[in-house]
């Protein structure tokens, strides 16, 4: 399954219209300085300086907006893009997957189709916009998840090009944007854009299937971009490559690869090399540190390993860079010789744990498989203990699976790890027993089940656990807040010779793919019940907060529901498949993510929900939250555009929420 994960896999393994009705150690202690949060007063301007805040930690300091007013945010104004689609005109349907940055009182977002568009922070209103004219017909579902700013500091105040607005386009095209007009820095590559593509191992003739979707990393004058791969088409797929280019320039400065040598042979005895491993989720940066966060994700082909024996080294890792050189610091690798398209699907998000008195800067990665790891920054030790237990065996000729994985004692699972036959769920007891005897017919035997000639079980499944929209985590409480999915998928390995190829095989929920020259292709699915529900029981969605303290979770709540999905209303809080991620502020854990057309406040204390209101769709993105000039309201933003691979309801708005003017907080004694 191609990189971007979820978006791609629900374009292709189109997830059915019913489930979208109804709807988962003691180590050396250091002592450093670590990251301030300073808590703006009423009349301060707080930025939201990239697409997930600080240090990728989803998380704001401003407090005007607490569980005892949240109860008055009115919405205070919508801006509609224009960028929607169905994908019914044979154009790619849009995702509307953004978060966008606010500095200096502008807004900057990306729409699906990669245009970049300037937003007064304040009213709305449009300054400009830019259009990186991407081909639509050549793709099924476009997204874009945001764009990312730098001021140059060597350039004079109000020079062309001071303050740069960096996209990385679907089709691999990095650009450098003029923040004062959105046209393109002529200084910057060619006349403003770089080709990404240039110089790529293996690209050739598999342009389609090297894009880009998230907003690139900037750290001391450099951009640093990852990849989203289609990485189960061939085993030879483009190299998960990840580069540094000089933010004025646009040369290249350093590239780093994941899979230096990991291959195996084919039966023609020719060396077939493993690509992808790329970081098709965010880039997080530490600048104090000098280091990039890169989580990477599987080696292709996603599901059959027998071309890359071994842990392929660096896939599904966390691989801490030296920013400024590109050098390997540190890395963990959370899945060996992975199997089960369990990339790291989500931003590192930097963290600190109070411990024995003391604060130790860490790192907090979620895992597609429902696992927290929480590291030591500097060296990747973990900061709670990690054991490596034995995992089933493939019973598929050709093919030797990791005899143990990686599982953390702590934070336990955030989502369930095995699926018995006695466990399967149904609305009514034939479809519950219908749902029994798939299970019993496929091998599922808890997480890490490999897949097999009959079927198996992936629990979590390939879109999670959590995915791309990561975790928040509050400095004050150490509470650490994310989203996962709950639901169930099904990997059966098919002989090569009845793959003839990529997309469908005759069922509009299957999807099957080649993995050439593997001597399996694929099918992938979601494990339904006859009427079209998951066969796994509800909750399907689910909001969790980690004390990161003691490793302990602190509470967990349902995510989401099916009230703006069905026409009679579900009255069980059943929960919902959910993408995008959560931002914590004044005591309060912001959230859409989920298939019906709501944004949430959830107390952080308690996670009883302390607010709710109805978007103009739903709202597969993360919010972000911002005062945009000094003694002005504090903003709660989300893109509502809902997502065309999952088939939530679509639209193109961005919507602002404020507390009324009347309950701003007096200028007097502030």
């Amino acid at each position: 399954m191609r990189k971007g994960r979820l978006r791609s896999f629900a374009a292709r393994t189109a997830i059915p219209a019913a489930l979208i009705l109804i709807v988962a150690g003691r180590w050396p202690l250091r002592e450093r300085k670590v990251e301030a949060f300073p808590v703006p007063g009423p009349r301060t301007v707080a930025e939201w300086p990239t697409a997930d805040g600080v240090g990728g930690a989803h998380h704001s300091a401003l407090a005007d907006i607490t569980p005892a007013n949240v109860a008055s945010l009115e919405v205070a104004w919508t801006y509609r893009t224009g960028d929607v689609n169905d994908g019914k005109d044979g154009k790619a349907a849009t995702a509307f997957e953004a978060t966008p940055v606010m500095v200096d009182g502008v807004l900057y977002l990306s729409t699906p189709g990669s245009r970049v568009v300037a937003l007064d922070a304040e009213t709305g209103r449009r300054r400009w916009s830019f259009d990186a004219a991407v081909d639509r017909s050549a793709q099924s579902l476009i997204a874009s998840r945001g764009v990312s700013v730098w001021l140059d500091p060597e350039r004079p105040e109000g020079d062309p090009c001071q303050r740069r607005v960096f996209l990385a386009a679907l089709d691999a095209r990095l650009f450098a944007l003029d923040a004062r007009d959105g046209r393109p820095c002529a200084d910057f590559g060619d006349r403003g854009q770089v080709d990404l593509g240039a110089g790529v191992d293996r690209i050739e003739g598999r342009r389609a299937d090297y894009q880009q979707t998230a907003p690139p990393a900037v750290v001391n004058g450099l951009v640093i971009v990852g990849s989203k791969i289609s990485d189960s088409k061939v085993a030879d797929a483009p190299s998960g490559v990840v580069r540094a280019f000089d933010a004025r320039t646009g040369e290249r400065r350093w590239s780093w690869e994941p899979l230096p040598g990991v291959g195996g042979f084919a039966e023609s005895g020719d060396f077939v090399p493993a690509g992808a491993a790329n970081a098709w989720a965010t880039l997080t940066v530490d600048a104090e540190r000098d280091l990039v966060f890169v989580p990477t994700g599987s080696a292709s082909p996603d599901h059959w390993g027998g071309l890359r024996p071994g842990d392929d080294l660096y896939a599904n890792s966390l691989v801490a860079l030296r920013a400024s050189t590109g050098e390997r610091v540190w890395h963990y690798q959370m899945v060996h010789h992975d199997l089960w398209d369990y990339d790291l699907p989500a931003p590192a998000a930097l963290v600190t744990v109070r411990r024995g008195g003391r604060d130790i800067p860490a790192v907090a990665q979620a895992t597609k498989m429902g696992y927290v790891f929480i590291l030591d920054r500097e060296t990747g030790e973990p900061l709670f203990p990690v054991e490596e237990r034995p995992v089933p065996a493939s019973d598929v000729p050709g093919e030797v699976v990791s005899p143990t994985q990686p599982i953390p004692v702590l934070p336990r699972p955030l989502a369930p790890l095995e699926l018995a036959p006695e466990d399967a769920w149904g609305l009514t007891p034939l479809d519950r027993f219908a749902c029994r005897r798939q299970v019993e017919a496929l091998r599922s035997e808890g997480i890490f089940t490999p897949p097999s000639l009959r079927g198996s079980v992936a629990y979590p499944g390939f879109i999670g656990g959590m995915e791309w929209g990561g975790v928040a985590f509050d400095p004050v409480s150490g509470l650490l807040v994310t989203n996962t999915n709950r639901v169930a998928t099904v990997a059966t390995l098919v002989p090569a010779g009845e793959v003839k190829s990529d997309g469908y095989d005759g069922d509009a929920h299957v999807s099957v793919a080649r993995q050439t020259p593997a001597p399996y292709g694929v099918k992938r699915g979601v494990l339904l019940s006859p009427l079209g529900i998951p066969c796994t029981p509800p909750p399907w969605g689910m909001l969790h907060a980690v004390d990161t303290r003691t490793g302990e979770v602190r509470w967990e709540v349902p995510l989401g529901t099916s009230r703006d999905l069905t026409k009679v209303p579900i009255p069980w809080r059943w929960g919902s498949v959910n993408l995008g991620g959560p931002v914590i502020s004044g005591g309060l854990v912001f959230i859409a993510a989920s298939m019906d057309r709501r944004i949430r406040a959830f107390d952080l204390a308690t996670g009883a929900l302390a607010w709710e209101h109805a978007l103009p769709a739903s709202g597969q993105a993360t919010p972000l939250t911002y005062r945009a000039r000094p003694g002005g309201r504090q903003f709660v933003v989300i893109a509502a555009g809902g997502h065309g691979g999952l088939r939530s309801s679509l639209g193109d708005a961005v919507v602002a929420f404020a507390l009324p003017a009347k309950d701003e907080r007096p200028e007097a004694g502030s």
